[in-house]
């Protein structure tokens, strides 16, 4: 009998016969992987060695643009009367590519702490962030948290609305000179359903938003938000409607007391491709059925149609990075038990969502190898000592991945969210393992442009331990060898260099060894 092959694998669980769109970021052609259908993987990994992020920003337009088309699609046909409003949850990645991609695409802002105002508030200066977008600042508000609003508003921010999550938070802004907008965030959302504990500590309860209504109708300012959130990821659309309903009538509400209140805010949760192959969701129709639930339910309280203000984070950011990690040797497991590919990084560090959610998974794709029998295989770190540091977590089923073994490369996708800001970036990680290189890909002009960061080196992480690493012998290496495919690279200064007709403009603006192969569009 023939051996399954790694193809035959993927054409057998997931319908996908070896050419085409994986998925809606990933295509295969020619036995190639390229992200954003436009990015070659392997030539990126025969160019940099691994580990590498590869950031791909236009897969953050793509994201923002799609659910704008969905959302305008899903408006005609409820024949909903308010606006949608895209915002970007800036938590799940503040990288400055993925803030300003996600702005010039036409998102609104969503901040979580002072850092992510004093953040805004930079970009707000520079024109980056346009005076007509909205600033919904939530969470919880710390003293400079509350400080931040307020400087931000004084320099001439009028779409800033701080969204209470306690009346001492209203309080503290009472007195702001300039008029505020002002939002409200409704508890009895974040666990009406007794599936998001922890969830429940945010917003105000029905009698605090009513001493909130009364207290701001009193001064200079105005309420003009109402917001609800369910919870991080949708699931079960009709749950969450259901859900989402309870919310919509206390807005209405309000609104019949409040004639400035405008905008809804249903929170995130829209679920992203990132996670898994067999990903499918109607975007179009959960919008075109939250219009139609929140449509109705006005009607039946005789107030207009709010705009609705959607928060995407993982959405929008998710499948734009993905980490290429290379297997630097095997390992045969217990009796009965899969293989290890023991890569070189760390799962730990790279996808810390791996140990901290239960059940997180990340589509993981070979480079090479799809004509290689499958075999199951566990992906362990070979730079910790730590037992926990290993993909998929031991009570889940293992990978299946072409039996290549050492020298296979993999693409960890759905890396772009979350993943780097809990693990930091520029720090000191776990077992003192480097973050790895990082290729940043934008478009200008309709052309593709490369930035190269080099991988994070021994002696910057002892320095931010309190080490000395000039005390250390000079032949003594700063950083883990990497093992890059392609030829022993020449040092020289690379000036800009424009790759083909529609290629990749890449510069690099400090001296290091030049990295050989080309980083190219398909068909290029």
């Amino acid at each position: 009998m023939k051996q399954q092959t790694y193809a035959d694998y993927i054409r057998d669980h997931y319908g996908f016969d070896g050419e085409g769109e994986v998925t809606d970021f990933m295509t295969r052609r020619d036995g190639q992987l390229l992200l954003g259908g436009r990015v070659n993987l392997t030539e990126l990994a025969r160019a940099h060695g691994a580990p590498l992020e590869v950031v791909y920003t236009p897969q953050i337009t793509t994201q923002v643009r799609r659910m704008q088309r969905w959302a305008e699609q899903a408006r005609a046909q409820s024949a909903y009367g308010g606006r949608f409003l895209y915002a970007y949850a800036t938590k799940a990645n503040f990288a400055a590519e993925a803030v300003q991609t996600a702005l010039q695409a036409g998102a609104h802002y969503e901040t979580s702490a002072a850092a992510d105002v004093i953040v805004a508030h930079t970009l707000f200066r520079q024109g980056v962030l346009p005076a007509d977008r909205l600033i919904c600042c939530n969470g919880s508000k710390e003293p400079n948290y509350l400080e931040a609003i307020r400087a931000l508003r004084a320099d001439g921010c009028e779409r800033l609305i701080p969204v209470l999550d306690d009346l001492a938070e209203l309080e503290a802004l009472v007195d702001t000179p300039q008029p505020l907008l002002l939002g409200v965030r409704e508890r009895a959302a974040g666990n009406r359903d007794g599936t998001h504990p922890g969830n429940d500590r945010f917003g105000l309860t029905g009698a605090e938003i009513e001493a909130a209504a009364a207290r701001i109708a009193g001064t200079r300012h105005q309420l003009v938000l109402y917001h609800a959130m369910i919870g991080s990821q949708v699931e079960d659309a009709a749950h969450f409607l259901a859900t989402l309903r309870d919310s919509v009538a206390a807005y209405c509400r309000l609104r019949r007391k409040v004639p400035t209140l405008r905008y809804f805010n249903f929170g995130g949760g829209m679920p992203t491709s990132g996670y898994s192959l067999g990903f499918a969701f109607d975007y179009q129709g959960f919008l075109a059925q939250l219009m139609a639930t929140i449509r109705d339910t006005c009607a039946a309280y005789d107030v207009p149609e709010p705009d609705l203000i959607g928060e995407f984070g993982r959405y929008t950011v998710a499948t734009h990075s993905v980490l290429l990690l290379e297997v630097g040797a095997t390992k045969q497991g217990q009796p009965g038990q899969p293989d290890w590919y023991l890569v070189n990084g760390s799962m730990m560090v790279s996808t810390p969502d791996a140990i901290l959610v239960d059940g997180q998974e990340f589509v993981i794709l070979p480079l090479e190898g799809w004509d290689r029998p499958v075999r199951p295989a566990r992906l362990a770190g070979r730079r910790t000592c730590d037992s926990d540091d290993v993909y998929p977590r031991p009570h889940r089923a293992p990978l299946q991945l072409p039996e290549l073994g050492e020298g296979l490369v993999l693409a960890v996708c759905g890396v772009g969210a979350y993943q780097q800001m809990i693990s930091g970036r520029g720090g000191a990680h776990h077992c003192l393992s480097p973050e790895p290189a990082r290729v940043i890909i934008s478009e200008r002009d309709g052309r593709l442009v490369s930035r190269y960061v080099p991988q994070q080196d021994q002696a910057t992480i002892m320095r931010l331990l309190g080490y000395q690493p000039t005390s250390m012998p000079a032949d003594w290496p700063v950083a883990p060898a990497r093992t890059p495919v392609a030829p022993a690279p020449r040092p020289l200064r690379v000036a800009p260099v424009t790759v083909g007709a529609g290629g990749i403009v890449r510069r690099r603006t400090h001296r290091r060894p030049a990295r050989t192969g080309r980083v190219a569009l398909a068909g290029d």
